[in-house]
Protein backbone atom coordinates (compact mmCIF):
# COMPACT_ATOMS: atom_id res chain seq x y z
CA UNK A 1 0.00 0.00 0.00
CA UNK A 2 1.58 3.44 -0.88
CA UNK A 3 1.68 6.45 1.24
CA UNK A 4 -0.87 8.72 0.57
CA UNK A 5 -0.48 12.79 1.41
CA UNK A 6 -4.21 12.93 2.34
CA UNK A 7 -4.30 10.53 4.69
CA UNK A 8 -5.17 10.79 8.45
CA UNK A 9 -2.31 11.31 10.97
CA UNK A 10 -3.21 8.44 12.91
CA UNK A 11 -2.86 5.91 9.46
CA UNK A 12 0.43 7.27 8.60
CA UNK A 13 3.42 4.97 9.25
CA UNK A 14 5.36 6.58 11.87
CA UNK A 15 8.26 8.87 10.39
CA UNK A 16 11.50 7.04 11.10
CA UNK A 17 13.47 10.57 11.49
CA UNK A 18 10.91 12.30 14.28
CA UNK A 19 13.22 13.67 17.39
CA UNK A 20 16.27 12.86 15.96
CA UNK A 21 17.57 16.21 16.06
CA UNK A 22 16.44 16.69 19.29
CA UNK A 23 17.96 13.33 20.19
CA UNK A 24 20.84 15.16 18.52
CA UNK A 25 21.06 18.36 20.53
CA UNK A 26 20.62 16.64 23.68
CA UNK A 27 23.50 14.29 23.04
CA UNK A 28 25.49 17.59 22.18
CA UNK A 29 24.89 18.87 25.15
CA UNK A 30 25.23 16.49 27.54
CA UNK A 31 28.95 15.99 25.60
CA UNK A 32 29.75 19.33 26.25
CA UNK A 33 28.58 19.21 29.93
CA UNK A 34 30.99 15.96 30.28
CA UNK A 35 33.66 18.13 28.38
CA UNK A 36 33.29 21.07 30.52
CA UNK A 37 33.44 19.44 33.75
CA UNK A 38 36.53 17.69 32.45
CA UNK A 39 38.33 20.67 31.72
CA UNK A 40 37.01 22.00 35.50
CA UNK A 41 38.67 19.16 36.59
CA UNK A 42 41.66 19.47 34.65
CA UNK A 43 42.64 23.06 35.28
CA UNK A 44 41.71 22.14 39.14
CA UNK A 45 44.39 19.49 38.81
CA UNK A 46 46.78 21.42 37.28
CA UNK A 47 46.79 24.11 39.97
CA UNK A 48 47.14 21.56 42.32
CA UNK A 49 50.35 20.58 40.49
CA UNK A 50 51.90 23.71 40.54
CA UNK A 51 50.89 24.95 43.42
CA UNK A 52 52.91 21.71 45.05
CA UNK A 53 55.72 22.33 42.45
CA UNK A 54 56.30 26.19 43.72
CA UNK A 55 56.12 24.60 47.21
CA UNK A 56 58.71 22.04 46.80
CA UNK A 57 61.37 24.74 44.86
CA UNK A 58 60.30 27.05 48.21
CA UNK A 59 61.50 24.38 50.09
CA UNK A 60 64.66 23.32 47.93
CA UNK A 61 65.42 27.04 48.07
CA UNK A 62 64.93 27.63 51.91
CA UNK A 63 67.62 24.67 52.67
CA UNK A 64 69.75 25.86 49.95
CA UNK A 65 70.19 29.43 51.75
CA UNK A 66 70.69 27.22 54.98
CA UNK A 67 73.42 25.01 53.86
CA UNK A 68 75.14 27.56 52.02
CA UNK A 69 77.44 29.08 54.55
CA UNK A 70 78.36 25.99 55.42
CA UNK A 71 79.65 24.67 52.39
CA UNK A 72 83.72 24.23 51.95
CA UNK A 73 84.99 26.39 49.34
CA UNK A 74 84.37 29.68 50.97
CA UNK A 75 82.23 33.09 50.25
CA UNK A 76 81.99 32.31 46.55
CA UNK A 77 80.59 28.85 46.59
CA UNK A 78 78.27 30.19 49.39
CA UNK A 79 77.29 33.39 47.30
CA UNK A 80 76.81 30.83 43.86
CA UNK A 81 74.60 28.29 46.53
CA UNK A 82 72.61 31.77 48.00
CA UNK A 83 72.26 32.62 44.21
CA UNK A 84 70.49 29.39 42.69
CA UNK A 85 68.23 29.47 46.15
CA UNK A 86 67.53 32.67 45.38
CA UNK A 87 66.60 31.51 41.23
CA UNK A 88 64.75 28.59 42.96
CA UNK A 89 62.65 30.96 45.38
CA UNK A 90 61.95 33.39 41.51
CA UNK A 91 60.69 29.47 40.05
CA UNK A 92 58.26 28.90 42.88
CA UNK A 93 56.99 32.72 42.51
CA UNK A 94 56.52 32.53 38.29
CA UNK A 95 54.55 29.16 39.15
CA UNK A 96 52.54 30.92 41.51
CA UNK A 97 51.84 33.85 39.50
CA UNK A 98 51.05 32.06 35.99
CA UNK A 99 48.80 29.69 35.08
CA UNK A 100 49.45 27.29 31.69
CA UNK A 101 48.83 28.86 29.27
CA UNK A 102 50.86 31.91 29.93
CA UNK A 103 53.78 29.58 30.98
CA UNK A 104 53.10 28.16 27.38
CA UNK A 105 53.09 31.49 25.78
CA UNK A 106 56.43 32.44 27.39
CA UNK A 107 58.16 28.96 26.66
CA UNK A 108 56.83 29.99 23.00
CA UNK A 109 58.91 33.37 23.13
CA UNK A 110 61.92 31.77 24.55
CA UNK A 111 62.28 29.11 21.76
CA UNK A 112 61.39 31.80 19.41
CA UNK A 113 64.29 33.98 20.77
CA UNK A 114 66.89 31.30 21.31
CA UNK A 115 66.41 28.30 19.21
CA UNK A 116 69.67 27.25 19.19
CA UNK A 117 70.19 27.08 22.98
CA UNK A 118 66.12 25.88 22.75
CA UNK A 119 67.46 22.42 20.96
CA UNK A 120 70.27 21.82 23.45
CA UNK A 121 68.03 22.06 26.56
CA UNK A 122 65.70 19.53 24.49
CA UNK A 123 68.32 17.47 23.10
CA UNK A 124 69.28 17.32 27.41
CA UNK A 125 66.00 16.66 27.99
CA UNK A 126 65.56 13.56 26.08
CA UNK A 127 69.15 12.34 26.78
CA UNK A 128 67.98 12.66 30.61
CA UNK A 129 64.57 11.04 29.99
CA UNK A 130 66.12 8.25 27.61
CA UNK A 131 68.61 7.75 30.71
CA UNK A 132 65.73 7.15 33.10
CA UNK A 133 63.34 4.73 31.23
CA UNK A 134 66.31 3.06 30.26
CA UNK A 135 67.47 2.03 33.80
CA UNK A 136 64.45 -0.56 34.60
Amino acid sequence: MAYEPNTPESTRPPDPTAGIEEKVLQSTAEAQARASELGRRASQKTEQVRNAAAGRLDSAASAMHERADNLPGGARVAGAAHGAADALHSGADYLREHDMRQMADDLREVVRNNPGVALLGAAALGFLVGRAVSRD
